[in-house]
């Protein structure tokens, strides 16, 4: 569990590099640091939408987490990356 959490850690925090390197408009978005941000890179570049859940626990016992968790998701949420926009000609239907 310990390997998986560290990996998950890592997918996170390169998800964060990329998502600040969209923002602050860096000539270079490092989406091949790990597989998350490759599989997302379409979803985050170019005209495409991405939100993201953050999920808390209500117990004590979770707390480092949580926090952790909130601190992740404020991050992600002071980055703005432009708006989506729906090709000409197209009708979605969610």
């Amino acid at each position: 569990r310990l390997k998986e959490a560290q990996c998950i850690n890592k997918s996170l925090s390169c998800l964060l590099g990329v998502i600040t390197a969209i923002a602050t408009k860096q000539s270079h978005v490092p989406f091949r640091n790990t597989k998350l941000t490759h599989l997302l890179s379409s979803s985050l570049s170019g005209n495409g939408k991405a939100l993201m859940f953050a999920n808390v626990s209500p117990l004590l016992e979770h707390v480092h987490e949580t926090v952790n968790t909130l601190r992740f998701a404020s991050q992600v949420n002071s980055c703005q990356l432009g708006t989506g926009k729906m090709p000409q000609g197209k009708v979605s239907y969610i």
